[in-house]
This record gives structure tokens, C-alpha cells and sequence, in this order.
């Protein structure tokens, strides 16, 4: 199955960087390129991406209002927001706007290859460290993920709470296998069983809530 890629970035030399690199890849296609958030938008919806990698800070429309845009009108789309540091404010704002991912400009070609790949496969590209920062800068503002959390987590089965802890503490479905002593398979299984108890859109969310509720 090919990974299809749109690339925003108002730098020409880096998307062709992020073209080079994510070219090389067997599975993935580049499927487009846009330098500003509206062109993103625009591309987006004629190309229907599985993954868009999202510059920021770019002018006119920027990553943040993009994001949010391609999220609302393309749910299965998910998006990669890039930024130069990997505690940048500015970027916790992307994963607020629904990005599943987040990644510094400067990562080695394998980073971003994993996060592309861990996206698709409904997997967050957010490290732990990031999780904690941005809960620490958003936590009082953030919107409310899907239902609350005292009437919902009681939904949950005991093996699906164990899951919903584990994707707080930003394991992926590969390490929660591992920890819990179960297939992958079962656990992609959980992952989507709570996500839709919990009224979630991705991971991005049942961390935000994992930390919310004191699960982690």
C-alpha cells in the first residue's frame, strides 16, 4: 500500500529536501507540493492525501489555520505539523488544531520516516516530553475532547483503560503489544475501540485525555 504525501512548505529547498528523502522510500509518493497554507488547503482537497507534512509559520494563511481546515473538510487525512524546535508554542498549536503529529525541521530522514509511517497507521508522532510540555502551555485551554471523561472512561473495558495508559505515556501500538504481552492486531483493536467510546478523533486526543483524567 503506497503512502500518499503533500508537502507545504513556503522554503522551496526544503520541501525538495523532504521530496528527496520521502522519494527514496519504496511505499511512499509525493503526491504534491503547495508554499503557502491556502494552496495547502486547496491541494489537499484535490489530491486527497493520507499524509500532509505542514510547515507552521508560513504567510498569509499559515500551518495552524491549514491544519484545521484539511482536519475539518478531510477527516481521514492526517497531518504532520514541522517546526523549527520541537517545544515551539506556536506548533503545540497545530496538534490543537488536529495535527496527529509533530516534528522538528531537522530530523534525521528515519524520524521523519517513522512519523509518517506512525501517522498513517493511526500512531501519534509526539514524544512523551512534548505531551507533558504542551499539557503544561494548553491544559487549561484546550477544547474538550469528544465526551467527558468521568462518564466516558467508565465505558471502557479494564484491557482498554490498560491501552488508553499506555497511549498517554506515548508508547506505540508496537511497544504497547510488547508491554501487555499481545498481538499488534489486538491492540490496533483497542486503540479504535476507545477512540470511539471516548468520541476521539486520533491518539492526539486519548493522550490529552489520558492526562487529563490522572490515567497517567
Amino acid at each position: 500500500m503506497t503512502i500518499r504525501i503533500l508537502l507545504v512548505d513556503d522554503q522551496d529547498l526544503m520541501r525538495l529536501g523532504l521530496a528527496m528523502v520521502l522519494g527514496d522510500v519504496p511505499d511512499f509518493s509525493v503526491v504534491g507540493e503547495a508554499a503557502d497554507g491556502e494552496s495547502g488547503v486547496a491541494r489537499a482537497g484535490e489530491l486527497n492525501p493520507d499524509v500532509v507534512l505542514m510547515d507552521v509559520r508560513m504567510p498569509g494563511v499559515d500551518g495552524i489555520e491549514a491544519t484545521r481546515r484539511i482536519v475539518a473538510d478531510h477527516p481521514e487525512t492526517r497531518v504532520i505539523v514541522l517546526t523549527t524546535f520541537d517545544l515551539d508554542e506556536y506548533a503545540f498549536s497545530g496538534l490543537n488544531a488536529g495535527a496527529s503529529g509533530f516534528l522538528v525541521k531537522d530530523a534525521p530522514a528515519d524520524q521523519l520516516i517513522a512519523a509518517v509511517r506512525a501517522v498513517h497507521a493511526g500512531d501519534a508522532a509526539v514524544s512523551p516530553r512534548v505531551t507533558k510540555r504542551m499539557l503544561e502551555l494548553y491544559g487549561g485551554s484546550l477544547p474538550e475532547q469528544g465526551a467527558t471523561a468521568s462518564d466516558e472512561l467508565a465505558s471502557l473495558s479494564e484491557r482498554e483503560r490498560d491501552v488508553l495508559v499506555l497511549v498517554g505515556e506515548g508508547l506505540t501500538n508496537t511497544e504497547i503489544a510488547a508491554r501487555l504481552y499481545l498481538a499488534e492486531s489486538t491492540v490496533k483493536t483497542h486503540v479504535g475501540r476507545l477512540l470511539a467510546k471516548l468520541e476521539l478523533r486520533d491518539r492526539i486526543g486519548a493522550v490529552i485525555l489520558a492526562h487529563r483524567s490522572g490515567l497517567v
